[in-house]
């Protein structure tokens, strides 16, 4: 065979070959599960194929409409909407039992967000929480999908209170969260049984829940003392005022019926 025409069937096989990479691509990309991912769009907007999936906004980027106060009433000034962006601005360094919670409950649902810390600050998503009248805290019935400067805050040092942890109760892979004063993706997905969080895309906490396992993750944290802590299928989703400044935007949650 010539040397022209063997460099011809050469490249015949590397076309055909890139094409079947391709075609394998994008059967993986069709198959894909249904979630929201950081947003190239418009902040605090959902995608047509969003909408289709079931997701809705828990934050139009306007007003606090659909959010409350977890004591009652409506939320306090510390809470506020600039530029987009759902703002608590506080720098007392302490709980002041302030969170903001979600007028409606959520069983099994799949939750996104983005959130950004200022230099040394502390939060977190919690949910399946009650405001019930044993307890006077959202942490001692919810969980907690911990938000920190990893760098800058005490917490930091403790590996299962950093960044993207379940509070107390999982360890993430270091180097998950972005520096204070960045944005960072967070997805949080429960399911009966089990809960699964994930940071910037990097899984952080895949537990079991209800069963002996979870009963015993709870006994050998700082909630053993908390008995309704982690007992409730459907509560709140409430951002926690922590006393440190921390912004939102692009909440976005869909139900899961099974």
């Amino acid at each position: 065979m010539s040397s022209s025409r063997r460099g011809a069937v050469s490249l015949g096989r590397e076309l055909m070959r890139g094409l079947g990479c391709a075609f394998l691509c994008l059967l993986a990309t069709a198959a894909a599960p249904a979630q929201a991912g950081p947003s190239r769009d418009a902040p605090n907007t959902l995608t047509a194929r969003e909408r289709a999936q079931g997701w809705r906004l828990l934050f139009d980027g306007r007003d606090l409409m659909g959010w409350r106060s977890y004591r009652g009433g409506a939320p306090t000034p510390a809470w506020s909407v600039r530029d987009g962006t759902l703002m608590l601005t506080a720098n007392s360094g302490k709980m002041s039992g302030n969170d903001l919670v979600t007028a409606d409950t959520y069983g099994t649902f799949e939750l996104a967000l983005d959130w950004k810390v200022a230099p040394g600050a502390n939060s977190g998503v919690l949910y399946l929480a009650r405001n019930v009248p044993q307890t006077r805290n959202i942490y001692e019935t919810g969980l907690e999908m911990q938000i920190l400067d990893d760098i800058g805050h005490p917490d930091g040092k403790i590996p299962s209170h950093r960044a993207g942890s379940l509070y107390d109760m999982t360890v993430p892979p270091p180097g998950a969260a972005h520096p204070a004063g960045s944005w960072n993706h967070a997805r949080l997905l429960v399911e009966p049984g089990h809960i699964r969080q994930w940071l910037n895309g990097v899984l952080t906490a895949d537990v079991s829940f209800g069963d002996d396992a979870w009963r015993k993750r709870v006994a050998a944290s700082k909630f053993a003392t908390m008995p309704l802590f982690g007992t409730f299928d459907s509560g709140v989703i409430g951002l926690q005022d922590h006393g440190g400044s921390v912004a939102f935007r692009n909440i976005k949650i869909r139900r899961i019926v099974k």
